[in-house]
């Protein structure tokens, strides 16, 4: 029940001493603005790094052949062999759990020499030969026109998509990009549309200075035959990628005749694997600012407990009083618990708020300067304020709870004949 008195009281005890009052509070503001300020740095870093893998979908894999490291059935070892175009058929049929199987060949690269010519203007660029379900496994925005389509696989068209710093470097500014020719190592492409590749991280550069094709165009084309360079492979979110993919490296050992030991005749990037290793390493992390900041905040407390029994100590006759005038034992330690836990939440709220503020500034900061590498949106979610709320409950009651059941132990009489 609301009692003004009880609360006239409790400001008047916290308002007697403001500069004890003061630092005592302090103690708690900066434990709970050290608590939330590390768990948003951290959420910021985690968002950073794991947004590079927002590029493409997490339950997937590259994987790649390499030459043998065991002989095998009169096959020497340092075999060199390739995928092939079966091997994506065979893998579609034999395993359900596989979402896309999508095979892909590449040549030049932005770096290297001129390989695109449009008129009197030349580049060098990355070029891809891919599958129109490439774009599901590669998130990216077709800014204008289409991504490759099934027909064009079918019908091994000559058409090309393609990344931004290509339009910049074979067109001028104005100039319409769609059905217009370009010239990939001699061979003719039209223009059906051009891309972004979205929240790109790290490989942006490459990522704007790239070319698909189709990949059957791309084997007719550049004389690939049914070679493979490397296959892109995304599992159903029920099924791991992790989990299957031995499966799939047995399966493909069984197809090349491949010593069923030989670990090193198929590389492989886990894309699932690097993803849960790098949220552990992040829920870790969570656990350590909790911890750190929890200790931080304990050191508050402690001040403020210490405060408490000064208090007590000071309205020993007070408390004397009380008692004698008919103050039960609850009444005493209800008053104390009250003082503090009232102190401590205050002082958490302002951390809470001061917490907010500086990181609306560091958002603001990002907006303004542009973007850092590695580090996306630090912020704290409800849990999180909620979570920092409990700890301030359940530490403004332990801060209290020494000096309160000090206060009941008090005899009325001893307590009157303090000096």
């Amino acid at each position: 029940m609301f009692s003004k008195d009880r609360w006239d009281e409790i400001l008047e005890a916290l308002t007697a001493n403001k500069f004890r009052t003061f630092l005592t509070a302090f103690g708690v503001f900066w434990g709970i603005t050290i608590l939330v300020l590390l768990l948003a740095l951290t959420n910021g870093l985690k968002n950073g790094v794991t947004s590079s893998f927002s590029n493409f979908a997490t339950n997937s894999m590259f994987t790649w052949v390499q030459r043998t490291s065991i002989p095998y059935k009169g096959l020497p070892r340092g075999r060199r062999f390739n995928y092939k175009t079966d091997d994506v058929v065979a893998l579609k049929q034999e395993f359900p759990q596989l979402k896309y199987v999508s095979p892909r060949n590449s040549l030049g690269g932005y770096q290297g020499a001129s390989n695109v010519i449009r008129g009197t203007k030349t580049g060098a660029f990355q070029i891809y030969g891919d599958y129109p379900e490439f774009i599901k496994q590669k998130p990216m925005d077709i800014l204008e026109g289409r991504f490759i389509s099934q027909s064009d696989i079918d019908n091994d068209r000559k058409i090309c998509v393609i990344g931004p710093d290509v339009v910049a470097g074979l067109y001028d500014k104005g100039e319409p990009v769609i059905g217009s020719y370009i010239k990939i190592n001699g061979v003719n492409f039209m223009v059906t549309g051009t891309f972004k590749i979205t929240n790109s991280q790290g490989d942006s550069e490459e990522e704007a200075n790239t070319v698909f094709i189709p990949f059957t165009t791309f084997g007719k084309a550049f004389n690939r035959g049914d070679n493979v360079g490397w296959m892109a492979i995304t599992a159903y979110d029920q099924f791991s990628i992790t989990d299957v993919k031995e499966q799939v490296f047995d399966f493909l050992k069984t197809r090349h005749r491949v010593h069923p030991d030989d670990e090193r005749a198929f590389g492989h990037r886990d894309l699932a694997e690097q993803f849960e290793r790098v949220n552990g390493l992040f829920n870790i992390l969570t656990v350590v600012g909790f911890f750190v900041g929890a200790l931080i905040l304990m050191s508050g407390i402690i001040g403020i407990s210490n405060i408490m029994l000064i208090v007590v100590k000071e309205r020993t006759k007070e408390i004397g009083v009380r008692r004698a005038l008919g103050a039960t034992p609850w009444d005493i330690k209800s008053q104390v618990l009250q003082e503090s836990l009232v102190l401590t939440l205050l002082a958490g709220m302002v951390g809470v708020a001061f917490s907010a503020g500086a990181i609306y500034l560091m958002n603001y900061a990002i907006e303004i300067n542009g973007p850092i590498e590695n580090f996306v949106n630090p912020s704290v979610g409800m849990p999180v304020v909620f979570a920092a709320l409990s700890i301030l409950i359940v530490s403004g009651l332990l801060a209290g709870l020494i000096p309160a059941n000090i206060a009941t132990k008090m005899k009325p009489v001893d307590a009157l004949r303090t000096e």
